[in-house]
């Protein structure tokens, strides 16, 4: 018995420290994107992602069949969608705010299934998702009205959405496919898409591709790649076994807390009453979803 607490107290911190990687991410990128366009820092950080994942995961892909791969095609091309918005969000807006919103797609998800697939949800969940809209419109809006909108915010509220389908697609696909194996197809679709968006997007002057090689983003690119994804891939899918479902739902639905604490250390990020207020009630509806919805946690989360 005293093993067994062990080894769940141990899975616990486990998952909480992929937490923190994932909310300290959104400064990361934030910082990131002053040293390199959005999708060169894409074109970065998911090819070595993907390559890092292939090395662990080599035995899932040997026994990968078609069927696999396009269900990690079609859930790596919402995850490309929602990373895409999430990365343009954060070159007007704030690390928190975008970690916030983006949050709030856990919510969305029983929204969605009652919504396009007539699934049923409880009142908790109800109760979730009208506490996290209200959160959001106290989070985004300002008081001048909806005139004053951060488009960034905007770029994010587009990411939960797509965020949200990614998770409803991962907890269908995954009844009848490996995880190890749609981790690795869906960050590696991530990862060409955004090589090949570099030149077609550069090409048609919507967005110059340059970069500025410093320190700082070989990091960024390091932390994201490697502890961001790779890293906290592998450590949530050994933690999960040995902890139960709430005590991660808890764990997970603290990422955009460690990215409000990241964002006031390192960028010194103050909030007035107001945008206090929205993000309690966003992390009161998130609570809910993640205890009693159907989906996994984080956005990127292969569970």
């Amino acid at each position: 018995m005293a093993a067994l607490t062990s080894r769940r107290l141990q899975a616990d911190l486990a998952l909480a420290l992929c937490t923190l990687f994932w909310g300290a991410t959104f400064v990361v990128v934030k910082n990131a994107l002053a040293h390199a366009s959005v999708f060169v820092f894409m074109a970065l950080r998911f090819p070595l992602a993907a390559l890092i994942m292939a090395a662990i995961h080599w035995r899932a892909l040997r026994a990968m069949t078609r069927a696999e791969i396009w269900a990690g095609v079609q859930i790596g091309a919402l995850m490309f969608g929602g990373y895409v918005f999430q990365t343009l969000g954060l070159l007007t807006t704030t690390p928190t705010k975008a970690a916030f919103i983006t949050g709030a797609g856990v919510v969305l998800v029983p929204v969605l299934l009652a919504l396009f697939w007539r699934r049923h949800s409880n009142i908790l969940l109800w109760a979730g998702a009208t506490a996290a809209f209200a959160g959001l419109y106290f989070l985004t809006v300002p008081p001048g009205g909806i005139g004053g909108l951060v488009f960034g915010d905007i770029l994010c509220l587009v990411c939960a959405v797509l965020f949200a389908f990614q998770l409803i697609a991962v907890g269908f696909y995954t009844r009848h496919h490996s995880v190890g194996g749609l981790s690795f197809v869906q960050v590696a679709t991530t990862a060409v898409f955004s090589v090949l968006a570099v030149p077609l997007l550069a090409g048609t002057h919507l967005q110059p591709a340059w970069v500025h090689w410093d320190r700082g983003l070989i990091g960024a690119v390091l932390i994201t790649a490697v502890l961001a994804t790779a890293v906290a891939f592998s450590i949530q899918m050994w933690a999960q076994r040995y902890t139960t479902a709430t005590h991660a739902a808890i764990l997970f639905s603290l990422e955009p807390v460690f990215a409000a604490l990241t964002s006031y250390v390192v960028l010194g990020e103050r909030w007035g009453a107001r945008s206090i207020s929205g993000a309690l009630l966003i992390l009161f509806g998130i609570v809910l979803a993640e205890l009693k919805g159907p989906a996994p946690s984080s956005a990127e989360s292969p569970a």
